[in-house]
């Protein structure tokens, strides 16, 4: 069974833009490459039409993989967001029990993660070990920086 896709009204529009791009304008691209290699002759040898070939090969994948993620996707509805626990395309306040800063996070998808936006995925160890606490709950998390302790102060939604 496939695996379930949760995504913003917003980041589905990105995939499909996106996905429209690689369908629209790369695969000409590629296809163009892949012609003028061919027309160097013997392809036994010919080092340009397999590194073509290959980045046909690469594109049509992730193509493919983009085709798969939209048609299974879940569109979440914002105005359906609950902030009892923490959930999908909520933000969590929480403090680091061990230097006592508060830091923020708001789940996403995979597809719509960004760290520097302080969206993380809700596949992600930290976002895996706060789905689903309320208020007051603590976790802990084993991250690649080692053992990290937080306690969630507040859970909200922001549109």
């Amino acid at each position: 069974m496939a695996e379930a896709i949760y995504l913003t009204i917003d980041g589905y529009k990105r995939l499909k833009e996106e996905l429209d791009k690689l369908k629209n304008e790369e695969r000409q691209r590629v296809l163009e490459k892949v012609a003028e290699a061919r027309s160097h002759g013997d392809l036994s040898e010919n080092a340009e039409y397999d590194a073509a070939k290959e980045e046909q090969n690469q594109l049509e994948l992730k193509i493919s993989t983009l085709e798969r993620k939209l048609s299974i996707a879940t569109i979440l509805d914002e105005k359906k967001v609950k902030t009892d626990k923490v959930y999908i395309l909520t933000t969590a306040v929480l403090r680091n029990l061990d230097n006592n800063q508060k830091v923020e996070y708001t789940l996403v998808s995979e597809e719509e993660a960004d760290i520097e936006q302080g969206k993380i995925s809700v596949k992600s160890p930290i976002g895996r070990a706060i789905l689903g606490k309320q208020v007051s709950e603590k976790v802990e998390v084993r991250t690649p920086g080692g053992l990290k302790r937080f306690e969630v102060l507040e859970i909200k939604f922001k549109p």
